[in-house]
């Protein structure tokens, strides 16, 4: 059991392109499911499923690039557990000048930070990822 989910399902795609590998696992929830679906709209990642079992499973297919370099260049968690970052929908920095994506917790459901910002909804700001 971990204190914060999103962290660890972070480092464990992090870990996994590090390594090269095609896919990561993780333990499936409703939050990191979102958060993958909106990995995979914005083409950071090629196919989110999940497998039954006991937990069940969360399977992240990594994208890679050109000379095996990974679609994600980075990713950094905003809000922690002990320390929650609510951000207004005018408030909503660019994560690297618009290059990257914001994911937001809204009361409308996970969403990016271009899309807050259009709907005009701020929220919880989970992650950036570039």
């Amino acid at each position: 059991m971990t204190s914060d989910p999103i962290s660890d399902m972070l480092a464990r795609i992090r870990n996994a392109q590090l390594a090269r590998l095609e896919r990561a696992e993780i333990p499936l929830s409703k939050l990191k499911l979102h958060v993958a679906e909106v990995l995979k709209r914005e083409g950071y990642v090629s196919d989110v499923r999940t497998e039954e079992g006991i937990q069940g499973k969360l399977v992240i297919v990594l994208k890679y690039g050109a000379g095996h370099q990974g679609a994600i260049a980075g990713m950094r968690r905003r809000s922690r557990p002990g320390r929650r970052l609510y951000i207004g929908h005018n408030e909503l920095p660019k994560v690297m000048n618009g290059l990257g994506i914001g994911i937001l917790s809204t009361s409308r459901g996970i969403m990016t930070d271009k899309d807050a910002r259009r709907e005009q909804i701020g929220g919880e700001f989970l992650c950036e990822v570039w």
